[in-house]
């Protein structure tokens, strides 16, 4: 038998839980006022930086606090937040008269690795674009600590990624792959949930290991799909996978490896049939078998029509003919290339 709850347990659990979010609410005030403190003893001390081991910690809690205040609500306290750190970030930006030993500019990283959670969080990626400009100016970006550039390449890769940047997005992503330690596989795999989508539309195929490693399965299907022209196998791996890929945010950048599957698949029957001129129905055939039966000739042609004007086919369809002219020299072009 089940046991009931009683009408008056559950009103205590509600009072409890709107108890708890009051006092993160509070919290978040009280940590708002630390900032503010702290950002005006940064700016008194002169020629001097002790408090920035004290300032990250602190930033650290603030961002944490926010979100337990604002969870499953309007984002109120991570806005808040943000423009706390931007305020710190700002102070330590402006310092130009200390010396490198001594300056503050040497806190910048850690608060904008910070301000990136949040944007992150918050959904505003376009506030990062200032602070990339600013930290890629500074004559410190290679010489902060390795695991403050691995978090901010990290982020900056997955918003190169985000705005189809693909070259970006795989060397920020691939440089905090290969240099974070080899004992974090738990943020190894976070970066590689990334990289992998990248990897894959510059033409570039992960083995199934490195995946397996890292558990990372759902993607080999995908992988596997791709590089074997399989579209049918695509859209069922993204079916069933649809939860996890929503969830890491890569689910509608999955979606434009369809292309890229297409591209795959005529490839090998221009292989197949070692010849520039193709007939139009034998690529009809492979898309049906591929994909289904309910495709017709003139989606073959749109899809085809698409590849050649992406670059990613090199030549023409001759619709009078029914025949496709590929180019005799490198009619498929690395997709590298083409980023």
């Amino acid at each position: 038998m089940f046991a009931v709850q009683q009408p008056e347990a559950t009103l205590n659990i509600c009072k409890n839980q709107n108890s708890r979010k009051k006092q993160f609410w509070a919290a978040c005030s009280y940590q708002q006022a630390v900032m503010q403190a702290l950002g005006k003893q940064l700016q008194q001390l002169k020629d001097d930086n002790w408090l920035l081991p004290v300032m990250a910690t602190v930033c650290l809690d603030l961002r944490l606090t926010a979100i337990k205040a604002d969870h499953n609500k309007p984002p109120h306290c991570l806005e808040k937040a943000a423009e706390a750190l931007m305020t710190c970030f700002r102070i330590c930006a402006a310092d130009n008269r200390a010396s490198d030993r001594n300056t503050k500019k040497w806190g910048m990283l850690a608060l904008v690795n910070q301000l990136f959670k949040v944007y992150f969080r918050i959904n505003k990626l376009h506030l990062m674009k200032p602070l990339i400009r600013a930290i890629e100016s500074s004559p410190l970006k290679h010489r902060y600590l390795i695991s403050q550039q691995i978090t901010y390449r990290y982020y900056v890769g997955r918003k190169a990624l985000f705005d189809s940047d693909y070259t970006s997005a795989n060397e920020y992503l691939s440089f905090a792959f290969e240099r974070c330690h080899r004992m974090s596989k738990k943020n190894k795999r976070l970066i590689l949930i990334y990289l992998v989508p990248v990897k894959i539309l510059l033409g570039y195929m992960p083995t199934k290991a490195v995946l397996e490693k890292y558990e990372l399965l759902q993607l080999w299907e995908v992988v596997e799909a791709v590089k074997c022209g399989r579209v049918r196998q695509l859209v069922q791996a993204m079916q069933n996978h649809q939860a996890f890929f929503i969830k890491c945010g890569i689910f509608l950048i999955l979606e434009k490896l369809k292309i890229i599957t297409y591209r795959n698949l005529f490839k090998k029957v221009s292989l197949a049939r070692k010849t520039t001129v193709i007939n139009m129905l034998d690529l009809l055939a492979a898309l049906r078998i591929m994909e289904g039966p309910d495709i017709d000739l003139e989606e073959a042609h749109c899809i085809l029509a698409n590849l050649i004007y992406e670059g990613k086919v090199k030549g023409y369809i001759s619709y009078a003919h029914q025949k496709v002219v590929l180019s005799k020299t490198d009619p498929f072009p690395k997709l590298s290339t083409l980023a």
